[in-house]
């Protein structure tokens, strides 16, 4: 595909299939997961194919092991819609014995069986690894110089240097775009808005309900996602949803309803929170250990929101919180590379940082993030420093690294009297 561009997470893909028998592609509709897992397909099975569907449905009843036949890896696209897959896959894994099978991606709402023969009775651990492909970050879509590398950070974070060209305005307009591998393919501004909020609509109408089979109210869908939007980098308890809610609704309402369609959108991926960072720290200082809001990707917010480039520009608070999301998105993808976590931290004292990469092997950068303009870089750095220094590295590692991750900002450099990097949103890659 000459407009195919390359993925982070096409090595993780690669990882997995060298481990593992076979590998599931999760992810948000529309993010690009059969278009990645093509570049590494050997042979390919489209459920959905018009002219085959029914033929292959018929044959995921009576023959299923026929659809498996191919060359290996072997990608069934759409598997949910003959839930055999999951079973049959999987025992063909332990027949052959081998690594490297197949490769599973369709929707994130598979239907509820209608009959026994539809069940899913096995968990595939063992034999099936599972891999999140998110929307693209700016590296990805190519707005990003990726002039620094933050894994690079984890081994020597003295020497950054980096450039990026992202204006505000520019800014403004990608996390309404949001990274979505359609939009970010379209030359015409207003056709590469569009893709977040078809997504949106598609959402709220159909696939909230499609994600357990339980039918929900299209428009308490909108005004939970705007409720939601609204409260983007907070610890909104699901009480807070619902008081901002009720100025909309009947006192029927109940938090197990919020509950319900919170657990809805995070099953199809349009919601990932953040979790609590629990460091060692040299004092007893309480940790909240409250999960941070976030949609996915800014602009599912900002199509909840009803709002555009312009209305970010004239409302740089909002802009701030649309910001952070979309630095949360990156910061997921180019952890995911390294096998990390993205974190959030928060103690009793209301001291904050508003993400925390750790790795698997103990190592850590925390990281504040800034729309720009000194005095918030300065607050940033502030905070990561008083943060730091109530670490106690007696019983965990010191900070790989302490940056200030700013949406404009032409150059990353290194603060001399503090150490704290300061780093472009435009210049970052995994």
């Amino acid at each position: 595909m000459s407009d195919y561009k390359k993925r982070i997470a096409e090595q993780n893909l690669a990882d997995q299939l060298e481990a593992m028998g076979a590998v599931l592609i999760e992810g948000p509709k529309y993010c690009g997961k059969t278009t990645m897992a093509f570049q590494q397909a050997s042979s390919v099975l489209l459920m959905s194919d018009p002219d085959n569907k029914e033929q292959n449905l018929a044959l995921a009843r009576t023959n299923i092991r026929k659809l498996l036949e191919g060359e290996t890896p072997r990608l069934i696209d759409e598997w949910q819609l003959a839930p055999q897959f999951w079973d049959a896959v999987r025992n063909e894994v332990d027949r052959r014995n081998a690594d490297g099978q197949f490769i599973l991606t369709g929707s994130a709402v598979p239907p509820r069986p209608t009959n026994e023969d539809e069940k899913i009775f096995h968990t595939g651990t063992g034999r099936i690894s599972r891999l999140k492909l998110r929307t693209m970050s700016l590296y990805e879509s190519g707005e990003s110089t990726g002039d620094v590398s933050m894994s690079s950070l984890f081994e020597d974070a003295e020497n950054v240097e980096g450039t990026s060209h992202i204006t505000l305005d520019q800014l403004a307009f990608l996390v309404c775009r949001g990274g979505w591998p359609k939009a970010t393919l379209k030359e015409n501004p207003k056709a590469a808005l569009m893709q977040a909020k078809q997504y949106y609509k598609t959402v709220v109408g159909l696939d909230i309900s499609r994600a357990d089979g339980v039918e929900r109210n299209e428009e308490l869908a909108k005004r939970l996602m705007r409720s939601y939007a609204r409260n983007q980098g907070s610890q909104a308890t699901l009480g807070t949803i619902l008081a901002d809610l009720k100025n909309n609704e009947d006192d029927t309402l109940t938090e197990y309803t919020i509950y319900s369609y919170i657990n809805a959108l995070k099953k199809i991926f349009v919601i990932e929170d953040s979790l609590a960072w629990n460091p060692n720290l040299r004092s007893k200082t309480a940790i909240r250990s409250s999960d941070t809001r976030y949609f996915t990707d800014p602009s599912i917010a900002t199509a909840a929101l009803g709002i555009g480039p312009k209305d970010l520009i004239n409302d740089l608070n909002t802009f701030g919180l649309m910001f952070e999301t979309l630095a949360v998105r990156d910061l997921r993808v180019y952890a995911d590379a390294m096998d990390g976590t993205v974190y959030h931290y928060r103690d009793k004292n209301n001291l904050e940082c508003d993400a925390v990469v750790h790795l698997e092997n103990g190592s850590y950068g925390l990281i504040e993030i800034k729309i720009g303009g000194a005095q918030l870089v300065r607050e940033g750095a502030s905070t990561l420093i008083e943060l730091a220094n109530k670490l106690d590295t007696t019983k965990m590692k010191n900070p790989s690294f302490l940056m200030v991750l700013t949406g404009i900002g032409e150059y990353a450099y290194k603060r001399p009297d503090d150490g704290v990097l300061v780093v472009p949103i435009g210049c970052l890659k995994n």
